[in-house]
């Protein structure tokens, strides 16, 4: 599979659908993906075999006996639901998901790699302006050396 990249906005429809960007569907060549809760109140979204082996390292180092890994396991794993492409490539976000972010209209999606984000737009734009000076912090010591 082709890196997934690329920021992009849509519309939320009554309904709870979103139209999936074309360029990262032609990418994606499935008709379904995982989506679950995020962090910083988003959600990620993941293609199914990447989800497998993200869970397969989650559960393989999981014990049931460690209380920072259940917690791990109820707001990750737990709450993650297949959904699958309709006919003109929208997406149906489950109503629980569709709470947990806040999404409302104006969406956007990141591409991230291995992984996608849904964001409400509102929410999006509050983050990267509340973390402005954080991610120049973040990006000299951590990606200093390796842009020059």
């Amino acid at each position: 599979m082709n890196l997934l990249c690329g920021e992009y906005n849509n519309t939320l429809d009554d309904k709870g659908r979103i139209q999936f960007p074309a360029k990262l569907r032609t990418v994606l060549q499935q008709d379904s993906l995982v989506v679950t809760r995020g962090l910083d109140n988003c959600l990620m979204l993941f293609t199914v075999d990447e989800w497998t082996s993200l869970n397969e390292k989650i559960m393989g180092s999981a014990s049931l006996f460690d209380e920072k890994k259940r917690m791990v396991l109820r707001r990750f794993i737990s709450p993650a639901q297949e959904i699958t492409f309709d006919k003109s490539g929208r997406l149906s976000i489950p109503q629980s998901l569709r709470d947990f972010a806040g999404l409302k209209g104006e969406c956007t999606i990141l591409g991230i790699n291995r992984y996608m984000e849904l964001w409400d737009s509102e929410r999006y734009g509050k983050y990267l302006d509340d973390t402005e000076e954080s991610f120049i912090q973040a990006a000299s010591e951590s990606m200093g050396d390796i842009l020059l």
